[in-house]
């Protein structure tokens, strides 16, 4: 049974500051990288102007209806800003949540390259690239690698990266 406790879309610490992005957002630089929002963001500063033309009575439109246009604009603008930056600060949590549960996985390093090998019990943060490791069935694997002998399947996660831990049948060798 999982433990894990589930956070909301919508918690004040990602919230707050994503509401200030989307407004940091609107500068035209930033802007320019979404070809699809960079319209929609002219279309607002135009219809902008369009708006403020009508309510000196020189429009070709009444004001209400271009206020409407020009709203439904900005808020376009607004809450694509704002996805995006709820998007980024969740990745920053999540990152920031993986550092602080960050934990050394002990790992079997092989003195020779067959699952049968003595090996050593190191700590993952100790190996060095080319060493072989042995992983058995349901471990954390120590470090990233390739499957050199055996079959493995691993659960990663979609959102690090990172992987967690080996589901194969058999015990696989991984050279780092």
């Amino acid at each position: 049974m999982s433990t894990q406790k589930h956070s909301s879309m919508f918690e004040m610490k990602i919230v707050v500051p994503a509401i200030a992005d989307s407004f940091k957002k609107l500068n035209p630089r930033v802007q320019m990288h979404n070809p699809v929002m960079f319209v929609v963001y002219v279309g607002s500063i135009l219809t902008t102007v369009l708006l403020i033309h009508s309510l000196f009575g020189s429009g070709e439109a009444r004001p209400g209806f271009i206020f409407n246009i020009c709203a439904w604009l900005w808020v376009t603008v607004l809450f694509a800003n704002f996805a995006e930056a709820v998007a980024q600060w969740r990745g920053k949590a999540q990152a920031e949540a993986l550092r602080k549960t960050r934990q050394d996985v002990p790992a079997r390093r092989l003195h020779e390259p067959h699952i049968d090998s003595p090996f050593d019990t190191v700590s993952a943060s100790t190996l060095q690239k080319g060493e072989i490791v042995l992983i058995r069935e349901m471990e954390f694997i120590p470090a990233d690698g390739e499957v050199i002998v055996g079959v493995a399947s691993v659960d990663e996660s979609s959102i690090t990266g990172e992987a967690l831990r080996s589901y194969g049948k058999a015990a696989a060798t991984a050279a780092l």
